[in-house]
């Protein structure tokens, strides 16, 4: 029940920056997509390459800082 709810909260958040940790990571980036299962954020980088879409467990997620509002 709370997975729904979390996942949910973020949904409103997409366009943000954030920092989600997991257990083994820290991934910075903007929170592109939000489904009941998965996040997707898009990584930040320096300017030089593509960025890097990354796909997430909402149920691996430890903690979300929000960065910035968009």
């Amino acid at each position: 029940m709370f997975q729904e709810t979390f996942a949910a909260e973020l949904a409103k958040r997409i366009g943000s920056t954030v920092e989600i940790a997991t257990d083994n990571n820290v991934i910075e980036g903007i929170l592109s997509n939000v489904t009941p299962d998965l996040v997707l954020v898009l990584d930040i980088n320096d300017g030089y390459g593509d960025n890097s879409r990354i796909h997430i467990s909402v149920s691996s997620i430890n903690f979300v800082r929000l960065l910035q509002e968009a």
